[in-house]
């Protein structure tokens, strides 16, 4: 089975690449955020849903940034593979959840949420001259954020 997942790329003013830290199914995982694309939709549109849930944010979805063009085996259904869409977006509203300032910073409420619904995240912005294919978990952000970077400093990704 293929799964297809959209991710967002957001860059602020201030050089920073937001980030979503999870806990998921025991495992810490930094990654772009995003998620699956359900049945009828499109891959704006999910991408738009998934900021709504996730952070409570409006984005619009500008250019497409890379789709995965090679196998890709899922790291959470064995013998599945994933199909990564990513966009550059931009927030559309001020972002009201908490941010935090350092990796995997999970509260006890979020922790004991962890019980019943097995996924936590919490979200934060790396400035973009300490962000690389190391600050992320998944081997397609990783090389995603190798591809930042290096329009980043070709062409100046934030004009």
């Amino acid at each position: 089975m293929i799964t297809i997942r959209v991710y967002g790329i957001l860059i602020n003013d201030a050089k920073e690449v937001l980030v979503s830290d999870e806990l998921i199914r025991g495992m810490n995982i930094t990654k772009f955020c995003g998620g699956g694309l359900e049945q009828g939709e499109g891959t704006r549109d999910c991408l738009k849903r998934e900021f709504k849930e996730e952070m409570n944010l409006e984005v619009s979805v500008e250019e497409h940034f890379y789709t995965t063009d090679y196998f890709q085996p899922s790291a959470f259904k064995n013998g599945d593979q994933i199909l990564s869409i990513y966009y550059k977006v931009k927030p559309q509203e001020l972002i009201t959840v908490k941010l935090s300032s350092t990796e995997f910073d999970f509260d006890e409420e979020q922790i004991k949420k962890y019980e019943s619904t097995k996924q936590i995240e919490n979200f934060r912005f790396v400035p973009i001259s300490n962000f690389g294919e190391e600050c992320m978990t998944l081997p397609i952000d990783k090389l995603v954020a190798q591809k930042i970077i290096e329009e980043y400093y070709q062409t100046q990704f934030l004009k």
